[in-house]
């Protein structure tokens, strides 16, 4: 039953969501100091390895394997054992090995994209331990309910590719962790501004280009659904691109490169749970909706004051919320939202964030509140000022001869 069609396209799939946490590492580091560009940078590269030993262990059993009573998986197939090259549970014509490999690459970059919120301050080593520990007692519990056979799959919450699982689980720990982690040094005593911006554009670039097997590798086969994701992930992104900037020149008087690229990631983000839901109008709309949303959520944190480095919650978290809502709202394709008459939905998508979040935020503040008084989170004042290249990884990223 497996089908070299569908296989070439998830193996395709899979590489290109890969490609995604170095896009990450660029954007990111592009945005920092360039005193911290290296440490930005590893923080997000390192999950690719941490991650996938983790995933081989105990991650995809945890949440695929089986089902412990809707809110956690077995291990049945711990260590990947009877996870091989025939067809599995999840699919009939890709080989079981391939989708646990496609899930891979989302749990490599959800906790990559956290590190942003506290991006030019934490340690290595604390930062590998929260790593290991949020993907475990986060990650996992939360794709195990939408995704591996979960109460929030059984109620009916729709994520095509992980608007709750991925966005509003991150975006909700990196609010946490921003306010436990602390503002940097001289944050609105000085000005902190993006080292490389050319650097992020060519991040966002790769992002937007992986996002292709993101969203229409979520159909699990090279088909019409695959198709209408693929399609609605281009419509959402430039609306949300071209709304930011069009809030930017409103508020400002001046759009930015770094508010195209930041509306592009809001519309990728945004269209993430809706993408094979939905129409190209109803895209359209959701993406150009996030720009603006986005964005004042950027200026809200202003406002608030707490000290989200790189903007997740605004983009992240903010953007996931609307799509996780918006599915509920605009879905007409596999299932119906308000607008096409099943009200229903709309509901259990509420449902569906708002356990994430509450979840999230739990579990987040014990996982950081517990390294925090052990072995701690933040570099020291010295090492700060010094950066994160010299000070976490004896290297710098720019040579001055």
């Amino acid at each position: 039953m497996i089908s070299s069609g569908d296989t070439a396209w998830m193996l395709v799939a899979t590489a290109l969501v890969m490609l995604m946490t170095p896009g990450l590492a660029l954007f990111y580091g592009g945005l920092v100091r360039s005193k911290n560009v290296l440490g930005t940078m590893m923080q997000s590269f390192v999950c690719l390895g941490l991650i996938s030993v983790l995933w081989i262990v105990y991650g995809y059993s945890l949440a695929f394997g089986g089902d412990a009573g809707g809110v956690i998986g077995t291990f049945q197939w711990f260590g990947l054992k009877g996870v091989g090259t025939d067809a599995g549970p999840y699919s009939d014509t890709i080989p079981h090995l391939l989708f646990a490999a496609f899930q891979l690459m989302f749990a490599i970059i959800t906790p990559a994209l956290i590190t942003g919120a506290f991006a030019e301050r934490m340690k290595f080593s604390g930062f590998i331990l929260f790593v290991v520990l949020w993907s475990t007692f986060v990650y996992l519990p939360v794709c195990h309910w939408v995704w591996g056979g979960g109460w929030l799959g059984r109620l009916g919450a729709l994520d095509f590719a992980g608007g709750t699982v991925i966005h509003i689980n991150s975006g909700t720990a990196a609010l946490i962790a921003a306010l436990i982690i602390g503002r940097r040094k001289g944050y609105k005593a000085q000005p902190i501004y993006p080292h490389n911006l050319p650097l992020t554009v060519l991040g966002a670039s790769l992002l937007w280009f992986g996002w292709f097997g993101f969203n229409a590798g979520s159909a699990l086969g090279a088909n019409e659904i695959a198709t209408l994701a693929f399609f609605t992930t281009q419509a959402a992104t430039g609306a949300a691109a071209l709304s930011w900037i069009l809030a930017e020149k409103i508020a400002r008087d001046k759009p930015t490169t770094l508010g195209a690229v930041s509306g592009a990631v809001a519309g990728l983000v945004a269209i993430t749970p809706a993408a094979g839901f939905v129409g190209p109008v109803s895209a359209v709309v959701i993406g150009f909706t996030a720009g603006i949303l986005c964005y004042l959520a950027v200026l809200l944190k202003e406002r608030l004051g707490y000290d989200d480095s790189l903007d997740v919650v605004a983009v992240h978290g903010i953007g996931g919320l609307w799509g996780a809502l918006a599915t509920g709202l605009f879905a007409s394709v596999g299932a119906t939202g308000l607008f096409f008459g099943n009200a229903r939905q709309f509901v259990v998508q509420i449902i569906g964030a708002s356990s994430a979040i509450v979840y999230s935020a739990i579990v987040t503040t014990v996982i950081l509140l517990a390294l925090k008084y052990t072995v701690g989170l933040r570099v020291s004042e010295e090492d700060e000022i010094q950066g994160l290249d010299v000070s976490q990884h004896n290297e710098t990223g720019y040579a001055i001869r």
